[in-house]
């Protein structure tokens, strides 16, 4: 787990160092110890080497002799240990474009899919020892859990009964944004957002697909032009009763109801036709 890492700031180091460095020359100038002065030079040049610059949503991860000894996340000017290593890593937020993926879906069908995730790092000890490049782990886990969520959904829910990756775009991101979530807290990564960007059918089938689908669409709207239709002929029915405008047998009826259902179920308009003599 990360913890923090021991580090002076850099201002008051700096004024210890001249010090430092004054003492060396002054006592090599004065003759009192040529070897003390020379000591004292290499160690001021040694300390040199403790001074790092953290940038905003940086990060320093610091070893020594192979340790883990802590992260510095405070940005600015600081002094440390000069025999640490001092590993930069970017605490700034990334997308991962996925490639388009061809996979199955649920039911089968040849589907390309891509996604578009955004992550940054929360845990820096995670992400520099528990896996070898935290980048790519991004990039592989996220495609692994973007197959998987593919196979999981149908690409369309004709039944309307179950959820779908073209019906359900937010309930479908939010899965992927819980199982990766789940993949890449070993990275010591955060998953900020996942999101769909590339849904389609493969090619080869993607011609009878959309026949299907306009097939689909033709049918629910013949279902609702005929529901439509039968309230209109029931409230006819009902009102001239009501109203006694004018008494007709069953047979009357069935011939208006015919009649009203061809008028209101046709897609062009309709030439009516005036029956001037008797219906018998």
């Amino acid at each position: 787990m990360e913890r923090r890492a021991f580090g002076l700031p850099g201002v008051p180091a700096v004024l210890l160092w001249l010090v430092l460095v004054a003492l060396a020359f002054w006592v090599t100038l004065s003759g009192l110890s040529i070897g003390l002065g020379f000591v004292l030079g290499l160690l001021a040049l040694f300390t040199l080497l403790g001074f790092f610059v953290v940038q905003p949503n940086q990060a320093k991860v610091l070893t020594l002799f192979g340790r883990y000894v802590g992260t510095e996340r405070r940005n600015g000017f600081y002094w440390t240990n000069p025999f640490t290593v001092r590993q930069n890593v970017s605490l700034r937020i990334r997308n991962f474009n996925s490639e388009r993926l061809k996979v199955n879906d649920q039911a089968g069908n040849p589907i390309e899919i891509a996604a578009v995730i955004v992550w940054r790092v929360v845990d820096t000890a995670r992400a520099v020892f528990d896996v070898e490049d935290y980048a790519e782990f991004v990039a592989i886990q996220s495609e692994t859990a973007l197959r998987h969520l593919a196979a999981g959904y149908p690409y369309d829910d004709y039944d309307g009964k179950s959820l779908s990756l073209r019906g359900n775009p937010d309930e479908v991101s939010e899965a992927l944004a819980r199982e990766l979530a789940t993949r890449l807290r070993h990275a010591g990564v955060e998953v900020l957002e996942a999101r769909l960007s590339h849904l389609a059918y493969s090619p080869e089938i993607a011609g009878a697909m959309l026949q299907r689908q306009q097939a689909s669409a033709i049918i629910a709207a013949r279902q609702q032009i005929v529901q439509g239709a039968v309230g209109m002929v029931e409230m006819a029915l009902t009102q001239l009763s009501e109203q006694d405008i004018v008494q007709l047998d069953e047979e009357r009826k069935a011939q208006m109801v015919s009649n009203l259902l061809v008028v209101l179920t046709s897609e062009r308009g309709t030439q009516p036709v005036v029956n001037a003599g008797s219906l018998y």
